[in-house]
């Protein structure tokens, strides 16, 4: 049996199985994207909220990339399962919330339909950290190229038919990135020349909210588990996803306009509305995603597949805790984190990449390598030198995994991938370092200028292709249990 909505009322009741009441409400949201995170976060908190009669909003999900097709959502109606399992809870969700999913290619114009209908309220987005940036775009094209094009495109359509300004609230991982967008928008439409009064409207009615999200998400399951809850639950399901229990979406915005908006904030503590996100972002930024991207490209040459299975091995798991602990814990503690606060958060972090359910590929993880360095990493390595001038070994390490990874890896998937595979076929490995270091183009910065720092992740570098990363990764290990 196909999950869809003329299935639903076979499906087998059980207890840890969440079914939909209403399938039927008014679209309230216009989704930028169909990626496992924004179906595993943001449109898991309105299903729910939809499930208790609170929010009543279904979301329109526009698909942005050739990649794909839409043919899995049209079969099952846009039902998808969420598996949220953890070492204390298993929970089956079948979600709702997906009324249609448009792509930007082929319905263009149904999409800026969408634009009229007053019922909508609200823009969420996740088209990763360079889904973000600035670049030549005709708003009037069908579509334009780019999220910021397509987004504007989008409001001025819904301005020059009358609409009242909507709730913006970019998720991609990038600081300020509510800020950003906003500045990206007004950019795009004064360079495409567009109406003064339009452009005051887009400023000034329109609320652009930095947020954070933080779930672990790693999407489809593996196929023998998929199966086993295929044949558990009694349905078949394209769309499946599996996350961990743990859930967080916290949005800054301090006008009660935007919290009335988005009233599915009502039903679930994960979501948080508050003035300043700073705190969250940075202990999420820094010391979730800070150590999946340092260590994604050792845990992957050393031949771990997935998170979990590189934290049952002590050597990786020594590198990934001490790393935090010792080095990422102490920069970014300051008058607004607390140490204490900090090291909390990394021990529950810890548990969760301990998480024995959840599959999230290392990868996966590696997906935009070099622009996860630079948001990621570097702010936190500018951090520990403004607090201390000891080299911090381990991110020099991770450094210079990142180096390796980008040599020759065949699944890299990074829009610098080509640019360092031509550095590495040219330079030795000790002037590759400081020729990538030294690029204030990748990283805003020159890394050369920290006191040290080139020189250990030279070091590190010539440890790596001169021991191997498994021969590496046991010899530091011993070093790090003395510490």
């Amino acid at each position: 049996m196909q999950l869809n909505k003329g299935s639903l009322s076979t499906v087998n009741k059980k207890e840890n199985l969440q079914l939909p009441v209403n399938t039927d409400q008014p679209e309230k949201v216009l989704q930028f994207g169909t990626g496992v995170l924004l179906r595993g976060l943001p449109d898991y908190f309105i299903d729910k909220a939809n499930k208790q009669g609170v929010f009543n909003g279904r979301v329109v999900v526009v698909k942005s990339t050739d990649k794909g097709d839409t043919d899995a959502y049209a079969k099952q109606d846009n039902l998808y399962t969420l598996c949220m399992q953890d070492h204390k809870t298993k929970e089956y969700i079948v979600n709702a919330a997906v009324s249609r999913v448009l792509s930007a290619a082929t319905e263009w114009e149904t999409i800026l339909k969408c634009a009229e209908n007053p019922e909508m309220e609200i823009i969420i987005s996740n088209t990763t950290e360079v889904g973000i940036t600035l670049s030549e775009d005709d708003v009037h094209a069908a579509p334009p190229k780019s999220f910021p094009g397509k987004l504007l495109a989008f409001l001025l359509h819904r301005y020059k038919h009358g609409g009242k300004g909507m709730v913006i609230v970019p998720t991609e991982l990038i600081v300020d990135n509510g800020n950003k967008l906003k500045d990206i928008v007004l950019e795009l439409a004064a360079r495409n020349k567009l109406d003064k009064d339009f452009i005051n409207w887009l400023g000034k009615a329109n609320y652009f909210c930095n947020s954070l999200v933080d779930r672990i998400v790693p999407g489809a399951l593996p196929a023998a588990a998929h199966a086993a809850i295929e044949k558990e639950l009694g349905y078949k399901d394209e769309l499946m996803i599996m996350s961990e229990v743990y859930a967080l979406w916290a949005i800054e915005a301090d006008d009660p306009k935007v919290k009335e908006i988005l009233s599915f904030e009502k039903t679930d503590n994960g979501v948080v509305i508050v003035p300043d996100i700073n705190v969250f972002r940075e202990l999420k930024l820094r010391l979730l995603n800070g150590t999946h991207t340092l260590s994604c490209g050792m845990a992957y040459l050393a031949g771990f597949d997935t998170v979990k299975a590189a934290m049952s091995d002590p050597a990786m798991e020594g590198f990934i805790s001490t790393l935090m602990r010792s080095e990422l814990v102490p920069a970014i503690t300051d008058i607004y984190i607390r140490e204490d606060a900090a090291q909390r958060f990394t021990s529950s972090v810890l548990d969760r990449f301990r998480n024995p359910y959840i599959e999230h590929r290392w990868i996966s993880i590696t997906m935009q390598y070099t622009s996860k360095m630079k948001a990621r990493v570097v702010p936190i390595l500018q951090k520990h030198y403004q607090r201390s001038q000891d080299v911090p070994a381990l991110m020099a390490l991770g450094f210079a995994t990142y180096l390796l990874f980008m040599r020759n890896s065949e699944q890299v998937t990074d829009d610098h991938a080509a640019l360092l595979r031509e550095k590495w076929q040219r330079l030795e490995p000790a002037v590759l370092v400081k020729d990538v270091l030294s690029d204030v183009t990748l990283w805003g910065t020159d890394l050369t200028a920290l006191k040290g720092f080139a020189h250990m992740v030279t070091v590190m570098l010539g440890a790596l292709l001169n021991e191997g990363v498994k021969g590496l990764l046991q010899r530091v290990s011993g070093e790090l249990s003395e510490i």
